[in-house]
């Protein structure tokens, strides 16, 4: 590997550690406490070896890359994806901070290395490097070990160079040189409540509340009534508890937490989850288009406990399928079914899914409204390069490009499937491109598997608009903030079929029960009634043999009900106009 990536993350753990007391001046108290927060990332006593070669392979994937005319520093050949593997979900945790610790201060190493003469050193870079393997926490590396004496031989002339980098930019913490994009985005993490989700396979929501209560914590009914050791039920999911961001270390610690019956998940998942189980009709399946995270496909599965309901999960490769059998199994979910073809690999009319009638599609996205990328990166295993779009600030275009025409292309496979009544689409964008554009063009499409039976958006279970006719905006979207993670949600469901024919009868029949044919339709006597059976028998009877005026009642009903279908979703409505 390149020596340096070592290099870079190692020399953060000695200069941040050697200069602790330098950034103990008295500066706001905001600052001081991001501050803190930043260096409590790095153990005073270091890490394994193995945890700083994994670092470097995730630094190397996200660092900025810079022209030439202002590259200080090499750090070799990134065309590769670099192949890691983790002792335990501590170390790859330990792993993506330290790496996101060096790209946040990516300037002020470079700098430091520099004018302390520790970079270049030709005894370090001129070695080869062999790959190796992923070593035993105990087990020593020989190239860290090299490296980490090499800084450590430099620390004082480390810590020199930053302090005269902090006196020329007058920086009173070495906070001053995190992008500020990124410092507001560790404000709103570190204020963000901790949401958790009820495993009721193993305990009720009363039982937890008890449970809580007797370990001192008090019920309020907001989040706006939190005063530390409180906590509230969510206001959309009856099944998600809210928590103070303060209490997040000492919840991880309970019991609650270590048998399964609490799940820590961000809130948009449960949204989406909810959304699914809201339009799922008894014994229908479910279609969950990404593994994801394996605790939102646990939340399907304990929500959906009663139907009887299936959840196929696509995209599962035959290395996680064990993994994910035994974490299901733990949490009590029996009603998974793992299938290892990607979504748009599946054909609509597969035998397996003719049951489905629900669609859960959280595709991979940006992800710039999330409100802890950590977590959304090391709980939906995704790619380290959210890291990179949040340290710039922005997605660029092209990458953008690419995710809007994948989630399209998703979307449009999903309205294929002939016998789903139902889409639920979720990103944690905060693009249109990603999010109602993406809607749009789906619908646009026409590519639904039942052309007499198209999609339309309707509001969400969470929607504050019941009154579909007055509403104009049929998504339901939480903007980025102190509160909660920027959320996009969009439900599609097919049309209601109302051009099944009824019967003349029947629908007198329905009429007259309801008291609706009073006057219109007189008694006959039995003998007509006699003459009239026997003609029945001869000719088929149609919708035309019935009297003018239950026609006109007739018409006016079924228009009615018609006009009570049709969405008043701007987007929707120029989509049905258009077809």
């Amino acid at each position: 590997m390149p020596d340096s990536e070592s290099k870079l993350v190692s020399s953060h753990e000695v200069v941040v550690n050697r200069t602790s007391d330098l950034s103990e001046m008295k500066i706001p108290a905001e600052k001081r406490s991001a501050e803190k927060r930043t260096v409590t990332h790095i153990e005073k006593n270091g890490y394994p070896d193995s945890i700083y070669i994994n670092a470097a392979k995730i630094f190397q994937g996200i660092h900025t890359e810079k022209s030439k005319d202002r590259m200080l520093v090499q750090y070799g050949n990134n065309s590769e994806s670099p192949m890691m593997a983790f002792k335990d979900e501590h170390s790859r945790r330990v792993s993506y901070e330290l790496a996101f610790n060096a790209l946040k201060y990516q300037d002020l190493l470079e700098q430091i290395l520099l004018d302390s003469s520790a970079y270049p050193c030709y005894s370090i870079v001129n070695r080869k490097f062999q790959e190796r393997k992923i070593f035993d926490e105990d087990e020593l590396v020989a190239e860290v070990q090299e490296v980490g004496q090499y800084l450590y031989s430099y620390r004082t002339k480390l810590a020199a160079a930053l302090a005269r980098c902090r006196i020329k930019h007058d920086a009173l913490s070495i906070e001053y040189f995190v992008p500020e994009t990124i410092w507001k985005q560790e404000q709103r993490a570190s204020a963000l409540p901790v949401c958790v989700w009820i495993n009721t396979f193993k305990i009720s929501l009363e039982d937890v509340i008890k449970d809580l209560e007797m370990k001192g914590l008090t019920k309020v009914e907001s989040v706006s009534d939190f005063d530390h050791y409180t906590f509230a039920v969510d206001q959309h999911c009856h099944d998600v508890l809210v928590f103070p961001s303060s209490l997040r270390e000492e919840l991880l610690n309970l019991d609650l937490f270590a048998d399964c019956k609490l799940l820590l998940q961000d809130k948009s998942r449960s949204l989406a989850v909810h959304s699914a189980q809201a339009l799922l009709s008894e014994g229908g399946d479910i279609i969950a288009a990404h593994v994801g995270s394996h605790l939102t496909i646990a939340h399907m599965s304990v929500l959906t406990n009663h139907s009887m309901s299936t959840i196929f999960v696509c995209g599962v490769k035959s290395s996680a399928r064990e993994e994910l059998r035994n974490s299901f199994s733990h949490m009590g979910c029996e009603n998974i079914q793992l299938l290892h073809e990607d979504f748009t690999e599946l054909e609509p009319t597969d035998r397996r899914l003719e049951k489905a009638k629900v669609i859960l599609l959280l595709p991979q996205c940006s992800g710039l409204g999330v409100g802890n990328p950590m977590e959304f990166i090391l709980s939906e295993n995704r790619d380290a390069g959210l890291l990179q779009d949040l340290f710039q600030g922005f997605v660029s275009e092209d990458k953008l490009s690419i995710l809007a025409e994948r989630e399209l292309n998703e979307l449009i496979h999903a309205l294929k499937f002939n016998k789903v009544q139902a889409i639920v689409y979720c990103t944690c964008s905060v693009y249109p491109e990603e999010n109602e554009l993406v809607v749009k063009k789906a619908l646009e499409s026409g590519v639904e598997g039942d052309k007499a039976r198209r999609y339309r958006l309707i509001p969400s279970v969470f929607s504050t608009c019941f009154n579909s006719e007055a509403s104009t905006e049929m998504f339901f979207k939480m903007e980025p903030s102190e509160i909660s993670s920027g959320c996009f949600l969009a439900v599609l469901q097919r049309e209601k079929n109302t051009s099944k024919k009824v019967s003349a009868k029947d629908i007198l029949a329905s009429a007259a029960a309801k008291g609706l044919l009073d006057g219109i339709v007189e008694e006959k006597p039995k003998e007509e009634v006699k003459k009239q059976k026997v003609k029945r028998r001869r000719r088929k009877v149609t919708a035309s043999d019935s009297k003018p005026k239950a026609a006109k009642l007739l018409h006016r009903q079924t228009g009615a009900n018609v006009k009570a279908e049709v969405s008043v979703s701007k987007a929707a409505s120029k989509i049905q106009e258009k077809h």
